[in-house]
């Protein structure tokens, strides 16, 4: 059982033209530059996407993690742990990021928010 529709957000740090890799599995997607969120704090951008319908944020900011209550997320963190925030370093990552998406879509069906991480070196997480 899946979702019929996930909205994704793109942090500012990642590539925008990352959006364009996720058009064949039916998410919508919007970079943070699109939303004109650009600069906005974390906490702020997650309550920004809750109250605009968004599922997910894909980023690569590691203190996410420690900087918001996880138990108090709204909307799903993938956090993509690849060796730069390069357009090539994770696009090496891609299909772990796209699994990881079809497991948080599985995740939404009971849960609201979750925190989840795509690492570059291993699948294990």
């Amino acid at each position: 059982m899946t979702l019929n529709y996930m909205k994704i957000l793109i942090d500012e740090q990642l590539p925008t033209k990352l959006k364009y890799l996720f058009l064949d599995i039916g998410y919508e997607v919007f970079t943070v530059r699109d939303m004109k969120w650009l600069g906005t704090k974390n906490g702020d951008l997650l309550n920004l996407m809750a109250s605009n319908n968004f599922n997910v944020l894909l980023t690569n900011d590691k203190n996410l993690y420690y900087q918001q209550k996880i138990s108090n997320l709204k909307v799903c963190i993938v956090n993509i742990n690849s060796k730069t925030n390069r357009y090539e370093d994770v696009f090496e990552v891609l299909d772990k990021i796209k699994n990881k998406l079809k497991e948080v879509e599985s995740h939404l069906l009971n849960k609201s928010g979750g925190y989840f991480i795509v690492n570059s070196l291993s699948s294990l997480h």
